[in-house]
């Protein structure tokens, strides 16, 4: 017999040796602790799903599916504006979420002009500056998956347009011209990202910006695209979000 979550035990005898013990232990099916020493460990032990929420929400959406969309409308009429020929146009996809990126222009600009731009992707890996490998040694540092290039047209007499989705120090697309020439000579070469966060170390500058976005070095700008994390959307992240997700 249980009463009011503590456990009584009834002597055996007559009703006037009959004494009642009561137990203080804690009734296993009634986890919530009373009295000053709950409040106490309640105040210790933050609840699972209170930190899960506080992570949550401290994530800023700074464009959602519908405002990539019109992003990408608008930079689609930009270079349509900005190209005559279109047929010497190039967009080149920048490894990884630059690719579907520079897919949703080719076919916004093909709906709008009636033409249709050569498309490639190109990855960068090895052309970067911070990758670190001795002869024969392992790494120093995780590095970066290498993934397809893919560049079916001739370089000369056109123009590139490097796609990313954010353009942060320059040096990624540093690496990307870099890579660029070693495939051929375009005439021009031009940028198109989807955010620019600032806090550029070399003198590189978009030709055509979704948004501009004013970020603090410890924050980490997070595109995540449907081809690939299947869903659209530009994250802002703080440091101690990501410091979290980093060690688990």
């Amino acid at each position: 017999m249980r009463t009011s979550g503590r456990r009584c035990t009834y002597g055996i005898g007559s009703p006037s040796e009959r004494s009642v013990r009561v137990s203080a232990d804690v009734d296993p099916f009634n986890s919530v602790q009373r009295g000053r020493e709950g409040v106490a460990n309640d105040r210790r032990t933050p609840h699972p799903r209170r930190a899960v929420s506080a992570r949550v929400s401290s994530e800023k959406v700074v464009l959602d599916g519908e405002a990539i969309s019109r992003t990408l409308s608008r930079i689609a009429h930009e270079i349509i504006e900005g190209n005559r020929e279109l047929a010497a146009v190039a967009l080149i996809g920048i490894q990884t979420r630059g690719v579907p990126l520079a897919q949703r222009l080719r076919r916004s600009i093909a709906e709008r002009a009636g033409e249709e731009t050569e498309l490639g992707s190109l990855d960068i890996t090895f052309y970067r500056d911070d990758v670190h490998v001795r002869g024969g040694e392992a790494p120093l540092h995780a590095q970066p998956v290498v993934r397809a290039t893919t560049l079916d047209f001739t370089l000369e007499g056109r123009t590139c347009i490097l796609v990313d989705d954010v353009l942060y120090t320059g040096r990624t697309i540093r690496a990307a011209i870099e890579a660029l020439f070693d495939y051929g000579r375009p005439e021009r070469v031009q940028l198109a990202v989807l955010v620019d966060r600032g806090h550029r170390e070399l003198p590189i500058r978009p030709d055509y910006v979704g948004k501009n976005l004013p970020t603090a070095r410890n924050e980490r700008v997070q595109v995540q695209l449907i081809e690939v994390d299947e869903v659209d959307r530009v994250l802002l992240i703080p440091e101690r979000e990501e410091e979290e997700q980093t060690h688990g």
